[in-house]
């Protein structure tokens, strides 16, 4: 298959969970939070150059291409893993920049004001994470635990599980204190007894 075939077939999956497009690469800031998503998730590709409806308008210049790798290597804690190719087409530059899912989750975006925060690819969106999610992640780079204890705190927290909750209804109806509740919950996802869904931009939690 020649280039201009393949990047049309990309195209025309249109954006999803493992691709975005990007017109234009104005701040690397920005850009970031998409190599957070990606990697926090399941991986996937930016397509530079290509508009939201598909048309090929190209890089435009070098210091786009030098903002994508700020983007994976200053903008990203820990530095995402970052692969750039680079398509001319019909006169125009693509650059395909793929982003495997890291092994060293939470990957966190830094924005202008130096503050950090992880983001997971739903669908077509980047998503702010979870504190659960954050939790979950930590313990997994730290391998805590084999096993799960169920402690009189465990039951009233399951207890307090009927249907679908946000974490703050959680902590409200469970009376446990929220920190306590996001590491419980990380627990619980981790060892499959409790699971989440992303829904009305909400992250709702229930057990299994």
């Amino acid at each position: 298959m020649d280039d201009k075939r393949y990047l049309l077939n990309l195209i025309r999956e249109g954006e999803h969970q493992q691709q975005d497009f990007k017109y234009r690469v104005s701040d690397a800031c920005k850009l970031a939070k998409s190599v957070s998503a990606f990697a926090n998730t399941d991986g996937g590709r930016l397509l530079i150059g290509v508009r939201d409806d598909g048309f090929l308008s190209g890089v435009r210049s070098e210091e786009e291409i030098y903002m994508m790798h700020q983007a994976a290597y200053k903008y990203c804690r820990p530095e995402a893993s970052i692969k750039f190719d680079t398509y001319h087409i019909e006169g125009r530059t693509i650059v395909i920049s793929t982003v495997p899912p890291s092994d060293r989750r939470p990957v966190y975006a830094i924005d202008d004001d130096g503050e950090k925060r992880a983001y997971i690819r739903i669908s077509d969106e980047n998503i702010v994470a979870s504190p659960v999610l954050l939790a979950l992640w930590r313990n997994v780079q730290k391998k805590q635990g084999t096993m799960m204890t169920y402690t009189d705190t465990v039951r009233k927290l399951l207890d307090t599980m009927t249907g679908t909750q946000t974490l703050n209804q959680l902590v409200k109806h469970s009376k446990i204190p929220r920190h306590k509740v996001i590491t419980l919950l990380a627990r619980l996802i981790h060892f499959g007894v409790v699971q989440w869904e992303y829904v009305d931009q909400q992250f709702l939690f229930s057990q299994r």
